[in-house]
C-alpha cells in the first residue's frame, strides 16, 4: 500500500480510497455522499457508508474535489478538471454543473477584504438554477398532467423546490 504526504497529512492510498477516487473520475457532475455511496455498492466495491464520508471529507481538505451544498443543505462534491480557483453554476434538480470563470468576483472579493483590513482570505461563490434539460422536461411533465386533468399540473406543488 502506497502513501502519499500532501503538506503535513499523510493519506493512505487504501483499496477504498481508490475506489471512490475512480468513481468520481467517471462523473461530470456533483454528487452526493449517499448517492455514491450506492454507486460503490451497486458496482461492487466494499465501502461503507462512514468510510466514504471519511474519504470525501480527506479530499476536500487536500482540494481534490470542489464541495457545494444542495437546496437541502447536503454537501455535494465532484472532481474538477480546474486546478485553479473557480465558481459553479449548478442545476438544483439534476446537479449539472458548469464551472465559471468570474474575475469580476474574485476583484471583488480581494478588494473588500483590504477594505477591512482582512488577509489569508477565500471566499466561496455558488449559482444554482434549474438547467435548460429540466426546465424543458418540466414544461412538458406540466403539459402532459394538465392535459389529463391532474389539477396539481399548474399548482405551486408541481414546481420544482428551490
Amino acid at each position: 500500500m502506497s502513501t502519499k504526504t500532501t503538506g503535513t497529512a499523510e493519506v493512505r492510498n487504501t483499496k477504498q480510497r481508490r475506489a471512490v477516487t475512480g468513481a468520481l473520475q467517471g462523473l461530470e457532475d456533483f454528487i452526493s455522499t449517499q448517492d455514491l455511496h450506492r454507486l460503490l455498492r451497486d458496482r461492487g466495491q466494499s465501502v461503507s457508508l462512514a468510510t466514504t464520508y471519511r474519504i470525501l471529507q480527506s479530499m476536500a481538505e487536500l482540494g481534490q474535489v470542489d464541495v457545494l451544498r444542495n437546496a437541502e443543505g447536503e454537501a455535494i462534491y465532484r472532481r474538477c478538471e480546474a486546478e485553479h480557483h473557480h465558481h459553479h453554476l449548478v442545476c438544483r434538480s439534476c446537479g449539472a454543473a458548469v464551472e465559471l470563470e468570474a474575475p469580476d468576483v474574485e476583484t471583488w472579493a480581494e478588494e473588500t477584504a483590504r477594505r477591512y483590513g482582512y488577509a489569508d482570505v477565500d471566499h466561496t461563490v455558488e449559482i444554482s438554477g434549474i438547467c435548460a434539460e429540466c426546465a424543458a422536461r418540466d414544461r412538458a411533465d406540466r403539459a402532459a398532467a394538465s392535459e389529463t386533468g391532474d389539477p396539481a399540473a399548474t399548482s405551486d406543488a408541481a414546481k420544482p423546490a428551490r
